[in-house]
């Protein structure tokens, strides 16, 4: 499995300035095999990582538990 590092603050800002979502980015990542996605802090350690799937379908699956959860830690700060 590929590995791909990413620095998390640079990547998240970059996603602001071209105005579009990191789903957009993975989706145009899938190329049929599995990657693992690993997001790092400024000074190279581990934030969090995942596995990009190797087909859309479950890109869509993830993207939306994903949105799911984020709904309900949200809901839980209020």
């Amino acid at each position: 499995m590929q590995r791909i590092e990413i620095k998390a603050e640079q990547f998240f800002e970059l996603l602001k300035l071209k105005d579009t979502s990191m789903w957009e980015i993975f989706s145009q990542m899938i190329d049929g095999n599995e990657k693992e996605i690993i997001f790092l802090d400024n000074e190279s350690k581990i934030l969090f990582n995942y596995i990009l799937p190797s087909e859309q379908e479950k890109l869509e699956e993830d993207r939306k538990e994903f949105s799911k959860q984020f709904s309900d830690k949200l809901a839980n700060f209020n």
